[in-house]
């Protein structure tokens, strides 16, 4: 309290200082970087009058003319400027940003004697990093920062750069009403995050008895909903673009009415090199695995850790502090502020050189976690960011994702883990990231998920229905380059069961979908979803299994004829049969499970008969036993 206290006395500078210093845990810890995060929203105005003696001085011409109105009090005010809501002769809301009154004088001077206190601070600290260097970094982004024709151009690059994600929303610059000390943007109607939240809480600084209980849960919803755009927002700028919002607190967010998320305050972006966007990409995958070795790895590849340290001792401390973390469904069972917690105290330990985008994003996902626990006390930031890096490792074919995905797929022993493969494509279907990729290539539905009744993921019926597909090149390419008898061995192995279940109900509805066809003569079947119509008479019968016996299943003609496929998996038989045990057992495990699909189809063509002429019949679901 005392140090925010003094931060908010000492002027702009300082304020801006403690603001970007609270996003540096891994400098001056969490103890102390949690009150600075507070000053965001405790930043006192300056005088309208003065604004507008800067609008007129910058622009050329008094506010009452540029603008058909210009509100009498300022809508935010933060540590270099503030923002006036006003209106365009064209009728436009638009916000105008006027910056502090002798800035640039203050924050030279400022920096001046930051740095010169940096400096008898590192003597005193004996800190082996010169601090003296943070000075220069922030000395720098602020000056840029006292330039809005910069900020415009950042607005507008930010735009450019992610117009092709429409849950993003980025306003607009008014070129003609802005200049170096004004700057004029679009307005964006939309909720704060501090107001989403204090609604969902059912606090007020007036009187929370005034929300009702429905305000509240659709408060809550509405807090969710930005909670999921804005991870993946952070994803889609780490691991898409390379382009991040350099300041992306609460009060720099908004959620609109067509639910997007927008963004305000441009001053400084942050661009990423690829190898360390797929170096991040890498990261997570390997926390979600529990791998801290190869998480060190990374670190190293991003110049994090330090030349010189102990890279085996740093592993066995990140074992030591994360190793207990349980998994749910392949997730890490954690909050990310947890994780991040131990993080940013091994930085701490070690002297590790964060880069300013590891730690803009990573609290940026902690600060959405933050908002999510009002609106649902279980949300998980892994659960929420993971099924992106799945849908970008499964759809872009390079050689940086190829090799982390052969990290997830492949053991130490370079054998394959169905199992793995399993959980990559359930996690990635579950939040409609691989599956509406898939869905979109094949026309169907964006809210399809092959699943079974109990809610499990048909994997086999999701592999087959990526394949052939235009996003399923990473996996086909994945299935080319694995050894033929490794992919049999681990088909046959009992930690496919699972596999083989799924696969012999899906030929199941095959042979199903191909005995209705044969049997049915002079019946036009026509397939709705999971069920068939037989169109006999005046009054259209319905054949079909119930949902309970059947998943869904598209034209699975494209799967017999693709010839990539029939290609990849001759290649793959061929190089199995120099083993005639492993061949033997192979087509053992064929012939059961064609034996039991067969007795599968039979079953569902007369439940799906007896349903059409007879009505509704009961049964107990079969329970069939496959090796």
């Amino acid at each position: 309290m005392v140090l925010k206290e003094t931060m908010l006395n000492l002027g702009p500078t300082f304020i801006k200082v403690g603001q970007s210093l609270s996003t540096r845990p891994d400098i001056i810890g969490a103890e102390i970087s949690q009150p600075l995060s507070e000053l965001h929203d405790q930043i006192p105005p300056f005088s309208r009058d003065v604004a507008m003696k800067i609008i007129e001085e910058e622009l050329g011409s008094p506010a009452e003319s540029l603008y058909s109105y210009i509100s009498e009090k300022p809508e935010a005010a933060a540590s270099f400027g503030q923002v006036y809501r006003a209106r365009t002769h064209d009728g436009l809301d638009v916000a105008v940003k006027v910056q502090r009154p002798n800035l640039r004088h203050i924050v030279v001077r400022d920096i001046y004697i930051l740095r010169l206190g940096l400096g008898v601070l590192q003597k005193i600290a004996k800190r082996k990093g010169d601090l003296r260097l943070y000075a220069d970094e922030l000395g720098k982004g602020f000056v840029g920062e006292l330039d809005y024709t910069l900020e415009a151009a950042n607005a507008s690059k930010f735009l450019e750069v992610h117009s092709s994600f429409p849950f993003m929303c980025v306003p607009k610059v008014f070129q003609s009403l802005s200049g170096k000390r004004v700057l004029t943007m679009e307005w964006i109607v939309g909720e704060s995050p501090t107001d989403l939240l204090s609604v969902s809480s059912g606090s007020s600084t007036d009187d929370s008895s005034k929300y009702t209980e429905r305000q509240i849960l659709d408060s809550k919803k509405r807090l969710l909903d930005l909670v999921r755009k804005g991870v993946e927002a952070s994803l889609v700028q780490l691991l898409e673009t390379g382009l991040l919002h350099a300041d992306p607190h609460p009060g720099n967010l908004r959620y609109t009415s067509s639910g997007q998320i927008g963004f305000l305050d441009f001053g400084l972006l942050c661009q990423m090199e690829k190898r360390h966007q797929y170096a991040m990409l890498a990261s997570i995958v390997h926390i979600v695995n529990g791998d801290w070795a190869s998480l060190v790895q990374c670190l190293t590849e991003m110049d994090v850790v330090r030349p010189g340290t102990n890279i085996r001792r740093v592993t066995m401390d990140l074992e030591y502090e994360l190793g207990e973390v349980e998994f749910r469904d392949g997730i890490p069972d954690v909050k990310f502020s947890r994780v991040l917690g131990k993080i940013w105290s091994l930085a701490f330990k070690y002297h590790f050189r964060m880069p300013p985008y590891y730690s803009l994003v990573l609290r940026s996902l902690a600060s959405f976690e933050g908002l999510a626990i009002a609106g649902d006390r279980n949300f998980k930031t892994f659960e929420a960011a993971y099924p992106y890096v799945v849908r970008k490792l499964l759809t872009e074919n390079s050689a940086a994702t190829r090799k982390i995905l052969h990290s997830v797929v492949f053991n130490k022993k370079k054998e394959f883990q169905w199992q793995k493969l399993a959980l990559f494509l359930k996690v990635g279907a579950t939040r409609k990231g691989l599956n509406g990729s898939i869905a979109s290539k094949l026309d169907t539905s964006h809210d399809y998920l092959p699943t079974r009744d109990n809610g499990e993921i048909d994997v086999a019926n999701l592999v087959l229905k990526l394949l052939p597909s235009k996003d399923g090149v990473v996996l086909r390419r994945l299935l080319m380059t694995a050894d033929g008898a490794s992919l049999i061995q681990a088909m046959v192995s009992k930690e496919a069961k699972f596999f083989r279940q799924q696969f012999c109900r899906f030929v199941a509805d095959i042979l199903h979908q191909w005995m209705l066809e044969t049997l049915v003569r002079g019946i036009t079947t026509v397939q709705y979803s999971s069920n068939l119509r037989v169109a006999s008479g005046p009054d259209n019968r319905e054949l079909g299994p119930s949902s309970r016996l059947s998943t869904p299943i598209y034209d699975y003609r494209s799967v017999l004829r693709d010839r990539r496929l029939n290609v990849m998996f001759s290649n793959i038989l061929n190089s199995a049969r120099k083993n005639p045990i492993l061949m033997l057992r192979f087509y053992w495990t064929s012939f059961v499970m064609s034996v039991v699909a067969l007795a599968l189809a039979s079953h569902r063509v007369l439940i799906s008969f007896s349903e059409a002429y007879l009505g509704p019949i009961s049964f107990a679901s079969k329970q069939y036993a496959i090796p």
